[in-house]
């Protein structure tokens, strides 16, 4: 079958939609089918690096399209980076051939609103794969005024897209209950989490050593926030628990990745003369083994209102390499269902946002503890969410939906 992937990010880039996506299109691929991938020339996260315009990897047929590059530092900036993909990618699609298939995510946010139109125009089935909920996760914080006419409008495409899709993919229990409550039927919506990089990250002691040489982190207990910076996921609390532990030089706090909020993290330690706060850019994925084995406890981060609307990805390599967590943020919520999952685990803990008394005496008793985890537990709770378990039955899902046996 001929199967089209759409997506602002796609292979090589470090994102994890393009992550995602790049595993699922290889999945595909070694299933024998034809499989297309239309993304951007410029990295998600650094839009001044430019990939190929053409390529064929793990024999997915890739198709990068110009766009601006004017990055995350406004939200005009972002609009306009959206905008100039979206046209892109609308004259791509009014010249491209017939696919069985369309699997569309959500970058740009409401890009599946093309892919309807291009399905309908060229007769094929919509896979919509909500990597987060737009409108909603601009209006729950009030980027968006709720009821106003933009608001309205995405919201009239976000509904459109969800109902014209043939299958809607949700990440948790929690986002397929919001997309039902759009009006989606239930039995069209599967709920499949978002894999573990687990064929590339493991616990790696050899990386976790250089990863800590390379940074001066050798003899320190290791705090580590890695993954997407952005206002749904708040950082304030972790940023304040930094500085209560300034003067205890065991403890290092680092943030690994990029978005919007990332430079926030730096500009704090330098506002507060905090010399324990490591600021560090996305790690390829030839090294996220290294740099996630270097913590001695991470930091999974969610925002109050954010429940259903986006999906902490980042906990399923951090189950992969064994290391304790702290999970800062609501419940219920999908993290709190895996920590409870996981039993009274003295490597696990919540606090509430703003509970910055409770993350440092969550940090001191990890340290106090002395050990990386529970092997047995953590291994049997990631295996749940390994791209092994999970890739497989999304394939299923899009063969058996279009009568592939």
């Amino acid at each position: 079958m001929r199967i089209l992937l759409l997506n602002q990010c796609f292979h090589p880039d470090v994102a994890s939609t393009a992550q995602h996506l790049s595993d699922f299109g290889a999945g595909l691929a070694e299933r024998g089918h034809q499989v297309t991938a239309i993304a951007s020339r410029r990295a998600y996260d650094r839009p001044e690096q430019r990939f190929p315009a053409t390529e064929t990897w793990h024999g997915v047929d890739i198709r990068r399209l110009p766009a601006t590059g004017l990055g995350k530092g406004a939200k005009w900036k972002r609009a306009v980076d959206f905008g100039s993909f979206s046209a892109a990618c609308t004259l791509r699609l009014l010249t491209s051939p017939r696919y069985d298939a369309v699997v569309a995510l959500t970058s740009p946010p409401l890009v599946s609103y093309l892919a309807v139109r291009f399905c309908r125009l060229r007769g094929a089935k919509l896979f919509y794969w909500v990597m987060d909920m737009n409108p909603d996760e601009a209006v729950a914080p009030g980027w968006l005024r709720e009821g106003s006419l933009p608001t309205r409008a995405l919201e009239a495409m976000s509904r459109f897209s969800l109902r014209q899709s043939h299958r809607v993919i949700a990440l948790d229990r929690y986002m397929r209950d919001k997309i039902v409550a759009k009006g989606v039927p239930a039995e069209r919506v599967a709920v499949i989490p978002p894999w573990a990089h687990d064929e590339a990250v493991r616990f790696d002691a050899a990386g976790r050593a250089k990863f800590r040489a390379a940074h001066g982190l050798e003899g320190k207990f290791v705090i580590m926030y890695s993954g997407n910076h952005s206002p749904v996921h708040p950082l304030n609390t972790l940023m304040e628990a930094a500085r209560q532990l300034a003067a205890d030089s065991r403890y290092v706090f680092c943030f690994v990745g990029g978005g919007s909020e990332h430079p926030k993290a730096k500009k704090f330690a330098a506002e507060n003369g905090l010399k324990n706060i490591l600021c560090l850019p996305y790690q390829p994925l030839a090294e996220l083994a290294g740099s996630l084995s270097a913590a001695d406890l991470h930091a999974v981060v969610m925002g109050n209102p954010f429940v259903g609307m986006i999906h902490p990805c980042k906990i399923y390599n951090i189950l992969t390499v064994g290391a304790p967590v702290l999970y800062v943020g609501p419940e219920p919520s999908h993290l709190a269902d895996i920590l409870a999952g996981m039993g009274a685990s003295p490597h696990t803990g919540r606090v509430a946002h703003g509970d910055t008394a409770g993350a440092v005496a969550h940090i001191h008793r990890m340290a106090a503890l002395g050990t990386r985890g529970e092997p047995g537990l953590f291994a049997r709770t990631a295996a749940q969410f390994s791209v092994h378990a999970l890739r497989p039955r999304q394939i299923d899902l899009l063969e058996s939906s279009l009568g592939k046996v």
